[in-house]
């Protein structure tokens, strides 16, 4: 029966690793070259001198030449070449991720034991540091799993209010309807109907934020959708003497977004100015063009918020209003990152404050939109 034998494929000449000189070679070679340059003139200097006695002296000095490498070559081998190879084995094992490898020749007293000492550092550096992210996470899952109960039982009470809610409200219609117009028990029903709607209001923003839906993404007018989340914004501020001003952008092209979950960020941010504002003040909504991005700023003249809680605003349940839940912005920078975008606030105590909604105005390909605007 033939045999066939097979042969690895050569590899390109391309592929070879370069020549290396190692480094006996490399210092060993001008020690060489000094010596043999030396043993020429040491050659010539003798030339007068007989030849048993010229050989001998030749000899001898072949003989030291020799020795002096020797010793050269066995001094770098120990005080050099050894804390090298140490020092490559414990970076090939801090590579591999023990944290826990440092170099014996940390306490030597020269250039050598620098580098020992600062490599000893470093790898304690990033242990710790391996250490504290490990801690974090942890932190952070255990608590991703507390928001995720809770989202559960939130989600679930919601439901469970909203059903007595709706009874509630149809009862007081009925009565409503019943009770004559002159009885002050009207202004009581209108009271009782204010807090229906604002609990309400209460639970369908803790519904959204435990269940989120995910954005309806459609090519739209965002001017209209502003202006008609000021209009509705304005309605509700009728009784204050707050001055509303809207600026649109007339060359800014159909930007793809959900109309309605938009409006609902933009109506919390602009009711979010008015109750800001305490006595006479503004309330300006521009829509803008920045390049490939859309942006809405809606700026007030109130109070500003303080420096020391400006980073917390977006943090759910967090609120400095006696009567708020802490939702609405916590759920309006969650609904802008779904569309991909990004919510931003700047402010000045004593002088208002500017929240601004960043979009792409359109997808770069179609399967995400995302790093177009959070960089």
């Amino acid at each position: 029966m033939a045999s066939t034998t097979l042969t690895a494929p050569s590899k390109p000449a391309t592929s070879q690793r370069p020549l290396r000189l190692t480094w006996q070679l490399k210092t060993m070679l001008p020690v060489a070259a000094a010596l043999f340059n030396g043993l020429i003139l040491f050659v010539i200097a003798t030339v007068s001198l007989a030849g048993p006695e010229r050989h001998t002296v030749l000899l001898m000095a072949a003989v030291g030449a020799i020795i002096v490498c020797a010793v050269m070559v066995v001094t770098l081998a120990l005080v050099v070449r050894r804390p090298m190879l140490e020092l490559e084995d414990r970076i090939q094992r801090v590579s591999d991720g023990d944290l826990y490898a440092t170099v014996s020749f940390g306490e030597r007293k020269d250039d050598i034991g620098d580098l020992g000492r600062n490599f000893n550092t470093m790898v304690q550096q990033l242990r710790e540091s391996r250490l504290e992210i490990e801690r974090l996470h942890a932190t952070q899952m255990s608590r991703a799993e507390h928001l995720a109960t809770m989202g559960e039982l939130a989600a679930g009470l919601a439901h469970e209010i909203r059903n007595p809610l709706a009874g509630i409200a149809g009862v007081m219609d009925i009565i409503g309807r019943d009770v004559p117009a002159t009885s002050p028990a009207q202004e009581v029903l209108k009271d009782v109907r204010e807090e229906v709607l604002r609990i309400n209001r209460i639970v369908t923003d803790l519904l959204e934020t435990a269940r989120p839906k995910p954005p309806q993404i459609q090519l739209a007018d965002l001017n209209t959708t502003a202006e008609h989340a000021l209009m509705f914004a304005r309605e509700q501020a009728k009784s204050k003497p707050i001055h509303f001003d809207f600026t649109r952008e007339s060359e800014l092209p159909p930007v793809e977004h959900d109309p309605a979950q938009i409006h609902q960020v933009l109506l919390n941010l602009v009711l979010n100015a008015i109750q800001a504002i305490d006595g006479p003040g503004a309330v300006a909504v521009t829509v803008s063009q920045r390049g490939p991005l859309a942006a809405i700023e809606v700026k007030d003249t109130g109070p500003g918020i303080p420096p020391e809680t400006l980073n917390s605003i977006f943090r759910p349940f967090f609120t400095t209003k006696g009567h708020g839940t802490g939702l609405g912005l916590s759920l309006a920078k969650r609904i802008v990152e779904d569309h991909h975008g990004k919510l931003e606030v700047t402010s000045v105590p004593g002088e208002g404050c500017t929240f601004t909604v960043i979009l792409p105005i359109a997808k770069s390909d179609g399967n995400s939109r995302a790093g177009e605007v959070v960089k």
